[in-house]
């Protein structure tokens, strides 16, 4: 049985939990405090795939931008697949997010992605907006609504990634 071996780029706005998001599905950890990710910070994960079958994550979280930048774009070199990163209590980081795919795929085209809405467990903050989000789902995109902090849909998010890449 063979091991495949995906690259996973975490992409979207600064501080909408990309890292928070790494930390708790490769070491189940959370912490509040915010440190900025400075380039790009590498982890691996392996993962069992219903069939029986293990995928091995190579994660690339990288530095939080509305915008792609050469440097950037240069980490997206060889992604399988990408997961986009919003903060559901900043509906700015919404639009960010949906410019950022657009940069990806004009870098390296069409690959699997989800749209994670996180920080759910703040939801008496929540900012988005259920009509643009329902649009979304109607064009076929995949949307969860996770939080890093208490691990809602945080494994489900990884192993629907690795399902719509293998």
């Amino acid at each position: 049985m063979a091991i495949l071996q995906k690259k996973i780029c975490m992409i979207g706005d600064f501080s909408v939990g990309k890292t928070s998001l790494v930390a708790k599905f490769v070491r189940q950890t959370f912490s509040d405090k915010y440190l900025t990710t400075v380039g790009v910070k590498i982890d691996t994960k392996l993962l069992k795939l219903p069939d029986g079958n293990q995928v091995k994550f190579i994660l690339w979280d990288i530095a939080g931008s509305d915008s792609l930048t050469t440097t950037t774009a240069s980490y997206l070199r060889g992604a399988a697949g990408f997961l986009l990163v919003v903060d559901g209590t900043r509906l700015p980081t919404w639009n960010s997010a949906l410019n950022l795919r657009l940069a990806v795929e004009k870098q390296i085209g069409s690959k699997p992605f989800i749209i994670l809405l996180n920080k759910a467990d703040l939801q008496e903050q929540w900012e988005m907006n259920e009509q643009a989000i329902e649009e979304k789902t109607k064009q076929g995109w995949k949307l969860l609504t996770t939080s890093a902090k208490n691990g809602m849909n945080v494994e489900q998010a990884f192993l629907e990634l690795a399902l719509l890449m293998t």
